[in-house]
């Protein structure tokens, strides 16, 4: 995926404010947070969208919570508390088309979304 902005990042092309990275993820901060903690965990894999994710990246999804999990940690909104959200497709607001989660807290966030 020569394109991607977020395989660019995982070759290291493209820095990044790395916060968390091991063999199959990398977190770093979002370059345009929304909130005062605003994180974004990819899998070193490319998978376009959700839709795409098949049986076998089963543990690489459960990776990406358990490292959100130790994240929250890291930033010190586990207590106080903190959203994880995945946009799929243009209707939902992704822009990047390789799957990643968005860890945002260190405010009150709002119900319904928008």
């Amino acid at each position: 995926m020569q394109e991607c902005i977020f395989c660019k990042i995982i070759d290291g092309k493209i820095p990044c404010k790395k916060l968390f990275e091991n063999e199959h993820i990398l977190a770093f901060d979002d370059i345009e947070p929304q909130a005062p903690t605003h994180v974004l965990i990819i899998p070193k894999k490319h998978i376009s969208t959700i839709n795409e994710i098949q049986f076998e990246d089963k543990n690489l999804i459960g990776e990406m919570f358990i490292s959100a999990k130790e994240i929250v940690k890291i930033k010190g909104v586990q207590k106080q508390g903190y959203r994880t959200i995945f946009n799929t497709n243009e209707y939902a607001g992704q822009t990047v088309f390789h799957i990643h989660m968005h860890v945002m807290g260190g405010r009150r966030m709002s119900w319904p979304p928008g």
